[in-house]
């Protein structure tokens, strides 16, 4: 296991220096600079500045040059600083990794709670009315795009009905109430923004569980556990949902990046100070230290939650240890 474990980690290191080579190389074709939504927009920006603005940001020398410094500071943990400000990439990174990672823990513990239940009672209980109701709604729910279901939802709770809120994570007022106070102003900005991003999970989530305790159920050990004489609910929860919930260790660890890296598109349309609005915000002003420390972060991520899920998998199933 050991060994194997060391094999992996080399062999990420090609695959996260391409994926960096590739992101790079697709924000150097793309067209304008950085220094254009600086000087662009002020008219006594003279040709001469321009010219400085781009020597200053190392954008005069060949892309190859370019990436070559990026990388050299990258391994020194070094992102660069922001385009936009001047500030440490690395640092208005951090400042946004609170607000996505509680997001996102979140969604993913409803997610949990949901889906599970609903795809082990959906399976002890095959074609049944609640099976083909949690059918449909799985199907609208992973249908629906993200940002259609979140203006709706914007619309209904926000608009008409008052009782939440659209933008943010906290009111204006925040720091003049109680602590009660501040925990409930909070949570109701929080409801939104997590039910929205759990809804595509809890669908994928819960037909991945149904099909799984519909393939155990079939085995002969748990025809034998019924032999036996055991419960019903001793041979489900005792027997078949522990090997049904496999598919759930490759899901969770395939969700990692996005515990770190947010969601572009929930994090845009609710205004949320997370890692996804800030990436969104910096590829629409070319701020490529920001972006690309983004992407670094992703892609390590990508591939520490594919390992994850691999190890995960060795110590719930003997069978793949084994091997």
């Amino acid at each position: 296991m050991f060994q194997y474990l060391i094999k992996r980690l080399l062999y990420s290191i090609p695959i996260l220096i391409g994926i960096t080579l590739i992101t790079f190389s697709i924000m150097y074709l793309t067209p304008g600079k950085p220094t254009d939504m600086i000087s662009d927009f002020n008219a006594k920006v003279t040709s001469e500045s321009k010219e400085r603005l781009i020597k200053l940001y190392g954008l005069d020398k060949p892309w190859y040059e370019q990436y070559w410094n990026w990388l050299k500071r990258v391994a020194a943990f070094d992102f660069g600083s922001s385009f936009k400000d001047g500030r440490p990439a690395s640092q208005k990174i951090i400042e946004r990794l609170p607000a996505t990672l509680l997001l996102n823990i979140l969604s993913i513990i409803l997610m949990l709670i949901i889906a599970v239940p609903a795809g082990v009672y959906s399976a002890v209980n095959k074609y049944s009315l609640f099976d083909r109701a949690a059918t449909v709604i799985a199907f609208i729910c992973f249908s629906a795009p993200v940002f259609w279901a979140a203006l709706m939802l914007m619309i209904v709770f926000g608009l008409w009905l008052g009782w939440l809120p659209v933008s943010g994570i906290v009111s204006f007022e925040f720091n003049e109430l109680s602590f009660l106070g501040k925990t409930w102003d909070l949570a109701k900005h929080l409801i939104l923004p997590v039910f929205v991003s759990a809804l595509g999970s809890f669908a994928a989530l819960s037909r991945y569980i149904r099909s799984g305790m519909l393939d155990v159920l079939k085995q002969d050990y748990i025809k034998t556990a019924y032999a036996k004489g055991l419960s019903r609910r001793q041979v489900i929860f005792n027997h078949a949902l522990k090997n049904a919930l496999l598919p759930l260790i490759t899901i969770i660890g395939l969700s990692i990046p996005g515990l770190i890296g947010g969601s572009f598109i929930i994090e845009t349309v609710f205004s949320y100070p997370g890692m996804g609005r800030l990436g969104y915000d910096a590829v629409m002003a070319r701020d490529y230290p920001v972006i690309m420390g983004i992407g670094v972060i992703s892609a390590f991520l990508t591939l520490f939650g594919n390992i994850t899920a691999d190890l995960l998998y060795s110590f719930a199933d003997p069978r793949i240890r084994r091997r």
